[in-house]
């Protein structure tokens, strides 16, 4: 790819970049740490990799964080896996996040909206109360530091009252969405026993109710480590024989007691998307998830109390945990419960404007969505407070970039940011301080070693390679659940670079030192020996009005050969005789090159995805292989598992 210099999409202000959290923290930090004072945020990457120890130290000075017992030194052991961060302090990350009610107390601290799009208020004292209400709850309950607590919650304001009691006490969160079935709900909960599970009779979506009290009733029989089990009414249902009301358990007025645990203690559980084998486990800890959610809220994502911070999400993805980190710097976070395009397209921006949103945050299939959908956000809608509108899921295609400058605003700050849920943060993306350029990451995050590595481990400029980070963060997973001697660990992350992280993305870090996703590493495609990523291929390809969707599987044949089917959905209406399968054939050798058109154009019923959204490519790679279904996909992981049966059927056909 060139990398030659283009002028960038935006750029921002003298003001902006004078006013931004990471201008001031630079300054502050090369008086009191050494940090350089000049040559902005390239130069304060390059120190904050360098002196990971002193970067981290300074990062919870200038945020404040509270250490009850002080920590003996930032980094005890830098080894990768099995760093050991600000060990000997203890620390709550609840304590943090409900700080603001201090100063605060009758501003909002929650925005809950739901399909009806008015937005209900919870004050930070409300919201303190009740988390103080039901931490003592469930230390009656015999709750103790590192007992499980699971939620099968939508993203209402009682998930996070849940969270936040949990973390309080020192137990251990982890939830999934109400949209997720029995079986795929017990693969995660089952592997982590819980005690209390909160549960909902049902939720709505898309103008239906959908009663879910059934599943619950399951999920009781098959979890039988829980002691409790609490009923949240959002259908207004009565509490099921046994269980707790939510009501009863939130409504005294008591100051929520913080207890102190080490840095390292887990703080919630996370899950893969669990498209191969059972989801993995993924456990990060208090003290990391705070000082790196600090780091990437206040300084990257440039919020504080005057801020309001949407992002749409489910209780079953990171970026809802990720969200939820937003009280962390005093910002008021809008939680919206329903279709992501109910009653229409442009519901997202509807909430962005009655939310008053600072920093909208969606995925880039969404923008996807309304450029093809003819949504003009800024002629419907008053945008003003929108500074920022970040994307994620999967790399936001040039087109994207383009639509969102063209029909939000021309200043905008656009942010494309890639991380993952291992994690829960960013590797790369949103710097307020630094020019947008079409198609790219503004920048790799600080303290993040970000680099793209050729198979044997020499970093590359300009060329692709594999996304790898060379030294710790502090919210890189202290274990998996049920992973004893650590080894599905670290096959998961570092068997590929001994001692260096390599996350599974194809990548190019510029010589401008923004960096582009090509998409994953595991299902890339590789003809004749080049390597190709399939978002190249789908964001060429969708820019068809006749294609929905499409999904493309590189195969490597017994025989040695290579076959690289592209599987289209298309638009009601949209046919695939031979002008259409020309002009898909032609748009691909002329936008990316001749190797990238496929061996086959085929229609197909639908893409199935992951329940959090992601397409399913290494699954359905493994159907076209051959391999049977149950050794293929889990079942359970998937949006629409009937899809699956066509390319079962065409694997035996092809066989």
């Amino acid at each position: 790819m060139s990398t030659a210099n283009p002028s960038p999409l935006w750029r921002p202000t003298d003001e902006v970049v004078a006013q931004a959290q990471v201008t001031k923290f630079q300054a502050w930090a090369a008086e009191e740490h050494g940090a350089p004072s000049g040559g902005g945020y390239a130069a304060l990457h390059r120190w904050s990799v360098d002196e990971l120890d002193t970067f981290w130290k300074a990062v919870t000075e200038w945020f404040d964080v509270r250490f009850p017992t002080p920590y003996a030194r930032v980094l005890g052991d830098r080894s990768m896996p099995g760093a050991q961060w600000f060990p000997g302090a203890t620390v709550n990350y609840a304590e943090h996040a409900l700080r603001a009610a201090e100063t605060r107390a009758d501003e909002p601290a929650l925005l809950y909206v739901d399909e009806t799009h008015e937005a209900v208020p919870v004050t930070w004292s409300d919201l303190r109360r009740q988390v103080g209400s039901l931490a003592a709850e469930l230390r009656a309950l015999g709750v103790r530091p590192g007992d499980r607590v699971s939620g099968y919650v939508p993203n209402i304001p009682q998930a996070v009252v849940a969270l936040l009691a949990t973390a309080a006490v020192g137990g251990v969160w982890t939830s999934c969405a109400p949209d997720f079935g029995a079986r795929s709900v017990l693969d995660r909960f089952q592997q982590i026993e819980p005690v209390v599970l909160f549960t909902v009779d049902g939720y709505r979506y898309g103008g239906k109710e959908h009663d879910r009290r059934d599943v619950v009733a399951e999920l009781r029989r098959e979890l039988p480590t829980l002691r409790a089990v609490v009923h949240i009414p959002l259908l207004g249902t009565d509490a099921p024989e046994g269980a707790l009301e939510w009501s009863s358990l939130t409504s005294a007025d008591i100051e929520p007691v913080f207890e102190e645990v080490p840095f390292d203690h887990p703080l919630w559980v996370l899950y893969s998307s669990g498209t191969t084998g059972l989801p993995k486990a993924i456990v990060q800890s208090q003290g990391g998830i705070l000082v790196e959610h600090l780091k990437q809220l206040g300084l990257h994502c440039d919020l504080g109390p005057e801020d309001r911070f949407f992002w749409y999400t489910s209780t079953g993805w990171m970026m809802w945990n990720f969200l939820v980190s937003g009280l962390l710097t005093g910002t008021t976070i809008v939680l919206y419960d329903g279709s992501p395009g109910y009653p229409d397209t442009g519901a997202q921006w509807r909430i962005a404007e009655r939310t008053g949103a600072t920093l909208y945050g969606t995925s880039a299939a969404y923008v996807m969505a309304c450029r093809k959908a003819g949504v003009h956000p800024s002629r419907d809608f008053d945008l003003t407070r929108v500074r920022c509108v970040a994307t994620t899921g999967s790399p936001l295609p040039p087109d994207g970039f383009r639509w969102l400058h063209d029909e939000v605003r021309d200043d905008l700050w656009i942010a494309s940011v890639s991380g993952g849920t291992d994690v829960c943060s960013c590797f790369a993306g949103a710097v307020p301080t630094l020019p947008v350029y079409i198609g790219e990451l503004q920048a790799p995050g600080l303290g993040t070693d970000l680099q793209s590595w050729d198979p044997s481990g020499k970093p590359l400029i300009d060329e692709v390679g594999e996304l790898v980070v060379t030294n710790p963060m502090p919210s890189m997973p202290i274990r998996f659940w049920n992973d004893p001697d650590g080894s599905r660990y670290h096959d998961s992350y570092f068997d590929t670079y001994p001692g260096v992280w390599r996350h599974g993305d194809w990548i190019t870090v510029t010589s401008r030192g923004s960096v582009v996703i090509h998409g994953r590493s595991d299902s890339t495609l590789n003809r004749q020996g080049v390597r190709m990523g399939s978002a190249d291929i789908y964001e060429a390809v969708e820019r068809l009005p006749e294609i929905r969707e499409s999904l493309v599987i590189g195969v490597e044949q017994p025989d040695g050969g290579y076959w690289m089917p592209l599987f289209v959905h298309l638009a009601p209406g949209a046919v695939l005789d031979e002008a259409l399968l020309d002009r898909i054939k032609r748009t691909i050798r002329e936008q990316l090159s001749p190797r990238h058109v496929p061996d086959e154009v085929i229609e197909v019923p639908g893409v199935p995805h992951t329940l959090t959204g992601k397409r399913i490519e290494v699954p359905v790679k493994r159907l076209l292989q051959g391999a049977p279904m149950e050794k293929a996909v889990n079942v359970g992981s998937v949006d629409n598992v009937e899809l699956l049966h066509f390319y079962e059927k065409l694997a035996r056909e092809r066989g």
